[in-house]
């Protein structure tokens, strides 16, 4: 089989080898049709070669006589190299003729053993240098030491140090005596292995530069850094310190180091050269290697077995020893049978602990652990002794723990050592591995205190194995570098690589999209209602998302940003300053903010002075006391005030012409002795936000001032709703190349009324990405990155080409590519897990069509994002034929929200809920209006005639304003009360017909009604107990008669005297959501209370007791206030504790009830008794149910038949 073949080369010396090329045997069917290149420079410790640092295969020939070349990506230099089948014409044999291409390679190499060093001493500079660059190769086997270290005239020093196979790079701040050095970065992993690595550091005036074969990390540099002058070089042994041997010899270097260079001066060379700059002890100028042969175990089929003992008595005991390294938190390491009386011993790992147990006829007879965190990817020794009846199992010797047991049995092996797995030959308990298998490599194999030759058992001379990479470690640090983004946490087994996204407010399976929405106007559109929310600007980009408040009870939402004292504050000059100064913190970032300004619409920031002689601003022609810095970074000087415009050095009642002093354009500049002030906003967003106040005026005698800094509010979001119109299929709008090699996100919102088309399209040589509405009912995400075409569908149970919006959210990282459409489940493609993972494209971008011009999508695309930058539809919109700027009709999509009768509004962006016929209120009309009643408060409502309404010139919505012709009625509304009896509502008409609805003396609900004045009033009452228990109850009550005014909880003078003196108990207890037809009184009450039909008597309390989350319904309603950070700000303090004006539009949330509900329709005479989700229909006990036909009850089943007379019924 092709893992026991391979064809090598010896090139005779260190060659850069650039491509290879392969080609099948002449004149028959062998070829190969895929290969694995390795790579070495002594012939021992092999090296595959691997494309993108994923793909381990070379694609071969498909023919005998066509040539395939390969030029490699990074050049390989080795002296020998290995070609190894995997695949071959399956009609033939293995065939091939090999050529490789490449040049000479020369360099200068030394060996440092630990005690080795070579100095280096520039020669003085005249002048400082802004510049110095450090470049090296170097291999060793040991996973810590100090590769070079630079030191400073300053007493400070660079150090490139390995410590657990990575180097760091390290600062000391008092030469290499420092205890604690600041580390600047790190790279590179399992850079002990024995093979080249690249080294490159590059200090420039601002940042230093960190390259470790092909990764680069750039470093802020520190200001000690941006002057220093180094003045000598130590490559190998750091210098001694104090004696301190044990020091010198942990940090020192051991291996080779190749080509190091100093700003252009070879090092090793003029060592080599005796130059008198360069001081060398104990180096040899060649590579001595030594040999150490390490074998990989690839997956569940490997093992290798050796032969147990070298001594002619297998009885004496055991020795064996090992050294192995993997990313497996399990896997079974060494398994050998007992020879006396049966058993096996099994060492294992375990939750990446070593545990051994020794089984006989599948029970435990002994067991031990030792070491942790074993699965590190380090090399940890083991050994195993078993001697005089004492057994020991040590990992890592004084560095990591062993166990003892003394078994009652001899510890020996019978026959074989099975390492990594076992042959299995039976179904014998003791023969099954009840182990998972080991994937990891091994080296320095000892049995009794020899050493395994793996080269023989390679060459079938000793042992045996199955599936083994012999002389070679193929383990892969899949977390360096990291593929986790913004912070995500790389973990790892041999085979695959894990993000742990939590806490960072991202997901996907490379921590790549956010949670989060972009603005608090996405928020909106998602149904949310006011409160604070994480932003995320730019989506995927690197601007981590930042918490703000979203105030969506006006039309507008608004974002609030707070900074460290948004409060009116009294100014406290200092006595040795001219000036205060005045700084202010906000919540979120320096580059947070900048993209929460851009992105919006407007934003502003309120900007006050209160004064008392305290002059602001001076004249325009003056110079000014007081000034204030706003705008990106520290800010740029503002000499204008709140109101006025940029530059203009005045004030708003500067701009309006209304000052107090016509001479002056500031209030505070006319320098009165009484308090006056200059407010407005500041709406220019280049000036946005205020960093900080500089206050001139403020020590005079008998000067006084405050200031208040409101917090930054926005309110728009222009990505949102960029859009833009496709009317043909042959039209298309075309982008710069899309650049999303290792992970990309594309999102959008679409609407059609076709059947299918393609969203996007990128193309490349041979890769490509496209999304398409492929039917009316599937959107497909396709994309080639090398591995052919991989596609991922997601299909939904109902049509697409609705005409509303609808969500798609793609992804393609490493690992995967996902699709998501509105809130379907989420499809997903798992990457191959040894392919191309680059995606390659260098086509323009197509948006709605293709390259083609054909399957074109017709329709709207909105809201176009790519890895977080939103692409302007609209802007080239306006440019392009076939495609229109913009995208109306919203509603259709977003009506829903509109709850409680609202009404959904069209916006050119966006929608608007009308609740003016609704009894709630609220962005989405969501908002139950409540109010409080003591006992003497009463709403009297009364209907104006036809002609009063006409001429009434106000806006008031309709549900203040109605006629007075009632066809019938429909009244609702909820009640929360421990009273009884009480008189809920009262309507009365001027022929001494009503309607009254109250809680008898037994606390059952009544409705009583008269309507012919010659009959006595009829009584129905419901069955359901104990209504005024003080929680919340639902009425609802529909009938057809005429009727001319409504009283909640107040008698009139015609009232009924059973009711009248009903009515003069008064009500206490809540009442919300009061509707009667197309008005609702209450909510008129609380929000128009001067409205003309609106009288109040006693005081009304607007109260969140509607709402069932309301504990106390008669407590004092809390107001919430957003969180900030009052006090004062540099040495002012706060004059006045206030409340900020968005601070009453938090309030509880509104929870879902558990109510008593009433329904009265004019078919029977029956209520609908509904509590926790439970129905019981009572029959209601009546005087008189069958007199009157045009007031009776119904049935929730009886209501279903009556669309017409019952279109809507409002339970909460």
């Amino acid at each position: 089989p092709y893992r026991h073949q391979w064809l090598e080369v010896d090139l005779g010396e260190r060659t850069k080898i650039t491509a290879v090329a392969t080609q099948g045997r002449y004149g028959s069917s062998d070829w190969l049709s895929s290969y694995l290149l390795m790579f070495s420079d002594t012939g021992h410790n092999w090296r595959q070669y691997r494309q993108e640092e994923s793909i381990g295969f070379f694609p071969g020939n498909s023919n005998a006589d066509s040539v395939v070349q390969y030029k490699l990506q990074q050049p390989a230099v080795a002296r020998f190299l290995r070609l190894l089948p995997l695949d071959w014409n399956p009609s033939g044999r293995i065939g091939l003729r090999l050529e490789t291409y490449g040049c000479p390679y020369t360099s200068d190499v030394a060996s440092f053993h630990g005690g080795s060093s070579l100095v280096y001493r520039p020669s003085p500079s005249p002048r400082r240098t802004s510049k110095d660059v450090f470049t090296l190769k170097f291999k060793t086997l040991r996973n810590s030491g100090t590769v070079l270290q630079a030191e400073g005239r300053e007493g400070l020093s660079l150090s490139l140090e390995l410590e657990r196979g990575k180097l760091l790079l390290l600062l000391r701040e008092d030469g290499a005596s420092s205890s604690e050095p600041r580390r600047l970065a790190s790279l590179g992993s399992l850079l002990d292995d024995q093979h080249w690595h690249n080294v490159a550091l590059e200090r420039r005036s601002s940042h230093l530069n960190l390259t470790v074969d092909k990764h680069t990390e750039r470093v802020q540099i520190p200001a000690d850094l941006c002057t220093i002058v180094f003045v000598k070089l130590t490559v190998g042994a750091v210098p001694r310190l104090d004696h301190q041997k044990s020091v010198i010899s942990k940090r020192s270097f051991h291996g080779c180091i190749e080509n190091l260079l100093f700003n252009g001066h070879n090092l090793i060379e003029l060592a080599k050269h005796n130059n008198h700059q360069v001081a060398v002890g104990n180096v040899t100028f060649s590579c001595a290697e030594p040999l150490s042969v390490a074998v990989t175990f690839t997956g569940p089929q490997s093992f290798l077995q050796l032969p147990g003992t070298t001594t002619s008595s297998s009885s004496a005991g055991v020795s064996i020893g090992f050294q192995f390294r993997t990313w497996d938190k399990a896997g079974l390491l060494l398994t050998f049978d007992l020879p006396q009386h049966g058993g096996v011993v099994w060492l294992y790992l375990s939750q990446a602990r070593l545990r051994l147990q020794i089984h006989k006829a599948g029970k435990a007879l002994l067991e031990l652990s030792a070491g942790a965190a074993l699965n590190d990817g380090q090399w940890h020794a083991v050994e195993l002794n078993s001697k005089r009846g004492r057994l020991t199992v040590t990992v890592d010797k004084e560095e990591g723990g062993s166990a003892q047991a003394s078994p009652a049995f001899p510890v020996a092996v019978k026959n074989h050592l099975f390492f990594g797995g076992k042959i299995l030959h039976d179904n014998h308990p003791d023969c099954r591995n009840p182990f998972s298998a080991f994937q990891g490599c091994m080296r320095l194999l000892t049995v009794d205190n020899h050493s395994m030759d793996l080269i023989k058992v390679q060459q079938k001379q000793l042992g045996n194995f199955s599936n083994l990479q012999i002389d070679m470690c193929g383990i892969i640090d899949r977390c360096s570098p990291s593929r986790c983004e913004h912070g995500g946490r790389c973990s790892q087994s041999w085979t695959v690589f894990h993000c742990n996204c939590s806490d960072s407010g991202y997901n996907g399976a490379t921590c790549h999209s956010s949670v989060y929405e972009q603005s608090c106007e996405a928020y909106k559109h998602n149904g949310n209602t006011s409160g604070h929310f994480y932003i995320d600007v730019d989506g995927s980009g690197p601007i981590r998302p930042q918490l703000v408040y979203c105030n969506m009870t006006e039309e507008k939402t608004w974002m609030v940003i707070q900074h460290n004292n948004t409060e009116l504050t009294k100014v406290r000059p200092s006595p040795s300053m001219p000036h205060l100064l005045l700084h202010f913190g906000y919540s979120s970032k320096e580059e947070q903010l900048q993209a929460a300004i851009s992105q919006s619409e407007h934003c502003e920031q309120q900007l006050s002075y209160h004064c008392r002689k305290s002059r602001l601003l001076n004249t325009p022609e003056g110079s000014p006391f007081s000034w204030w810095l706003g705008g990106p970074g520290p800010g740029r000087v503002q000499t204008y005030w709140g109101g006025a415009q940029p530059g203009s050095q005045q004030c708003a009642c500067g701009l309006q012409g209304d000052c107090v002093d016509l001479q002056h354009y500031c209030n505070c500049d006319a320098d009165r002795a009484e308090w006056t002030e200059d407010s407005g906003l500041l709406i220019h967003k280049e000036s946005l936000p205020v960093r900080a106040l500089v206050l001139g005026d403020i020590k005079r005698p008998g000067s006084e001032a405050a200031y208040r800094v409101g917090p930054l509010r926005c309110h728009g979001d222009k990505n949102f709703w960029n859009a833009a119109f496709f009317d043909k299929e042959t039209s298309y709008l075309h982008f710069p190349t899309f650049h999303g090699e290792l992970s990309a996100d594309i999102s959008f919102l679409f609407k059609t009324t076709a059947p299918s088309g393609v969203f996007l399209e990128n193309l490349g040589i041979r890769d490509f990405i496209r999304i398409e509405l492929s039917s009316s009912t599937q959107v497909i995400f396709s994309f080639d990155v090398g591995n052919g075409p991989l596609e991922v569908r997601v299909e939904s149970s109902v049509p697409l080409n609705d005409n509303r919006w609808h969500r798609v959210r793609a992804e393609r990282n490493v690992k995967e590519a996902t699709l998501r459409l509105d809130d379907l489940p989420v499809a997903t493609q798992e990457a191959p897990a040894d392919g191309h993972f680059h995606l390659q494209l260098n086509s323009q971008l197509f948006i709605g069509g293709t390259a083609s011009r054909q399957k074109g999508f017709r329709g709207c695309i909105r809201s176009l994002q790519l890895n977080g930058v939103t692409l302007d539809l609209e802007e080239r919109a306006k440019i392009t034929p076939g495609v229109r700027p913009g995208c109306p009709g919203h509603c259709s999509s977003y009506g829903s929200l509109c709850q409680n009768q609202g009404r959904c509004t069209e916006r050119e962006n966006g929608f608007h809920c009308d609740c003016s016929l609704s009894a709630f209120s609220g962005v989405f009309c969501q908002s139950e209006v409540s109010a409080s009643f003591k006992s003497g408060t009463s709403v009297r409502y009364t209907f104006k005639e036809v002609y009063e309404v006409s001429r009434n010139s106000s806006a008031l919505p309709s549900s203040i304003y109605s006629d007075a012709t009632l066809r019938g009625e429909n009244v609702s509304l909820s009640f929360r009360t421990s009273q009884s009896p009480a008189l809920l509502l009262y309507v009365s008409s001027y022929y001494r017909e009503y309607l009254a609805l109250l809680i008898n003396k037994h606390d059952k609900l009544e409705v009583r009604y008269k309507l012919d004045s010659g009959r006595e009033a009829e009584v129905l009452r419901s069955r359901a107990r104990s209504l005024a228990n003080g929680q919340l109850h639902t009425v609802s009550i529909r009938r057809r008669s005429d009727s001319v005014s409504v009283q909640v909880r107040r008698h009139s003078d015609d009232m009924d005297p059973d009711l009248a003196r009903l009515g003069s108990l008064g009500f206490t207890g809540c009442l919300s959501v009061v509707h009667f037809n197309t008005i609702s009184p209450l909510k008129a009450a609380l929000l128009h209370p001067d409205s003309g039909p609106v009288s109040i008597s006693g005081p009304l309390v607007q109260s969140s007791c509607g709402s069932a989350a309301s504990a106390n319904p008669y407590a004092a309603e809390n107001t919430h206030h957003l969180s900030d950070q009052s006090g004062s700000v540099g040495s002012g303090q706060p004059v006045v504790n206030a409340i900020r004006t968005d601070s009453a539009l938090i309030g509880g949330v509104i929870a879902v009830v558990i109510f008593v509900m009433v329904t009265g329709l004019a078919i029977t005479a029956r209520f609908l008794y509904r509590r926790k989700d439970t129905y019981r229909n009572q029959e209601v006990k009546g005087v008189k149910q069958d007199d009157s036909p045009d007031f009776t009850f119904n049935t929730q089943a009886d209501s279903q038949n009556l669309p017409t007379e019952n279109p809507k019924e409002y339970f909460i």
